[in-house]
């Protein structure tokens, strides 16, 4: 008998009811041993101002930099303290003096950068550490590309440059997928395509499918393009589990409501007419990514370490909120707030654990995470230091919970939509476009200032366009071409992922930065 609407529509609503969302087929996993590599991006959405990030901090820098931040007229501006002032806990909040003064960084005198000094801003004190101790490096003035740019390039109404600049959602998918709102791929998911046969080994044939499939890519956050492919899907869990059908195996306490339940939505819900009948395309196709669905469930259901475990939790303490571990400490009012980027990054370090403790056999894995508020065109000097201080202690965090051995088997780079203009509008910073980036792990030869940082100029800093506003020396296709060979992904068809790497010169798309 052919399914009518009304009962196709009574067993979806059921379906739902018992807490299987479709939309959120896209739940966690990760690691294997010895050739495991895992790539986490750390999104910083909204905008980070890169200029206040990473500084330039010799004599000529310095200067340009605090007539262009520091306003003549009496007004704080934005412009932070000098290397070596103490902070002042009296100051407001919304002041410079309270954070003290930026954070120098060594870096080995690249020819680029022969008599630059460089700073970061007071709230990095961690990540600070780790670039002094080789665990992380700068990336410098990276932002989307077509191709080489120039000033000239850009106010040409006929020479390529990236479409829809200066919009919050169209450059955080550019950045993802070099293609303005509206991508259905990113070049994670272009990556995990081409890696996913590295995963699922020793499984068999239907749980490997699920695994590559489905554990490639992944977020504790909300699913974006960048984690996208043709074939992989990004697997999207909570920030403390795996949504599954009912709980620990129940529905209503009960393990057989939850079996019914389980069996009543794998069934196909149009048996035909008669013998060899043709199933609606429809129902097999929900049949078959519920069955996808609860395959991954118990995959991954008993195996996620549980809370309250070190080294990801304080031992005994099962409640997130009240975990010191995922507390951070405010640098604007001085007191332990809860870090919900550190949370994201608390269930990354557990679903990497889960691929020994379930024995998934992954080589390769893709994870996103994201902290937001970066959009500061007012009260920057306060917004930025918190969420920068965010950034900073959840970064320690997780190399920390990683240990040394895994540290150097996953490397976590920040991304944003944008940078922000050199030029001050007062009290914040309004869009630009190239920006400075991080890149951790043990595996990053750290310790150095990759691309090329701009010089900066009282009357216009080099590159730039127009109000403030800076053209990238470094494009995303680069960065992403440099971490996608460390990944393991053939030098031959990255550039069919990466559409305007061959725009630049080949002996520049590896950017040095990661050791083999």
């Amino acid at each position: 008998m052919n399914l009518s609407r009304r009962n196709f529509l009574q067993r979806s609503a059921a379906m739902s009811a018992v807490g299987l969302s479709l939309g959120a087929i896209t739940r966690a996993s990760a690691q294997s041993a010895t050739d495991y590599k895992a790539l986490v991006c750390l999104f910083l959405s909204g905008g980070n101002d890169a200029f206040n990030t990473v500084l330039a901090t010799d004599t000529p820098s310095w200067t340009d930099y605090l007539a262009a931040r520091r306003p003549t007229d009496g007004s704080t501006g934005i412009a932070l303290m000098a290397p070596g002032t103490a902070p002042d806990p009296a100051a407001s909040a919304s002041a410079p003096e309270r954070l003290g003064g930026v954070l120098s960084i060594p870096h080995a005198g690249r020819a680029v950068h022969t008599g630059r000094q460089f700073a970061l801003h007071p709230a990095l004190t961690r990540v600070a550490d780790l670039y002094r101790n080789g665990q992380a490096a700068v990336l410098a003035n990276v932002g989307p590309l077509t191709r080489p740019t120039t000033k000239t390039d850009y106010d040409s109404a006929t020479a390529s440059k990236p479409v829809k600049l200066f919009s919050h959602n169209d450059q955080q998918s550019t950045w993802m997928s070099f293609k303005p709102e509206g991508a259905s791929v990113g070049w994670a998911g272009l990556m995990g395509d081409t890696l996913r046969a590295r995963n699922g080994v020793g499984r068999t044939t239907q749980e490997a499918d699920v695994i590559q499939r489905m554990f490639t890519c992944m977020t504790p956050t909300q699913a974006s393009v960048w984690l996208a492919g043709n074939a992989v899907l990004p697997y999207q869990s909570s920030t403390t589990s795996i949504q599954a059908l009912g709980t620990n195996g129940r529905i209503y306490g009960q393990v057989a409501l939850q079996n019914a339940m389980a069996s009543i939505m794998v069934q196909q819900l149009d048996q035909g007419s008669s013998p060899g009948e043709l199933l609606n395309p429809l129902a097999a196709d929900h049949g078959s990514l519920v069955n996808r669905a609860l395959l991954a469930n118990s995959l991954l259901g008993s195996s996620l370490p549980a809370l309250g475990l070190a080294p990801w939790s304080t031992t005994g303490v099962l409640n997130v909120y009240d975990d010191p571990l995922l507390k951070y400490t405010s640098p604007t009012d001085g007191t332990l707030k809860f870090n919900q980027l550190a949370l994201q990054l608390q269930m990354v370090a557990r679903l990497i654990e889960t691929n020994r403790t379930a024995n998934l056999g992954m080589g390769r894995q893709f994870f996103m995470v994201n902290l937001g508020g970066f959009d500061t065109h007012d009260n920057q000097v306060r917004d930025q230091a918190e969420r920068l201080a965010q950034v900073d202690h959840a970064i320690d965090y997780f190399y920390r919970v990683l240990g040394s051995e895994r540290s150097s088997q996953v490397t976590t780079f920040t991304a944003s939509d944008f940078g922000r203009t050199f030029s001050t509008n007062g009290d914040g910073t309004d869009h630009g476009w190239g920006a400075h980036h991080f890149v951790v792990g043990g595996a990053v030869r750290g310790t150095e200032v990759y691309g090329t940082f701009p010089q900066y100029s009282t009357t216009s800093p080099t590159g730039e366009i127009h109000r403030g506003v800076l053209l990238p020396t470094t494009s995303v296709d680069q960065f992403a071409y440099t971490l996608g060979r460390w990944m393991g992904v053939d030098a031959a068809v990255l550039p069919g992922m990466l559409p305007n790497l061959n725009q630049f010169s080949s002996s520049v798309h590896d950017l040095g930065f990661m050791r083999s």
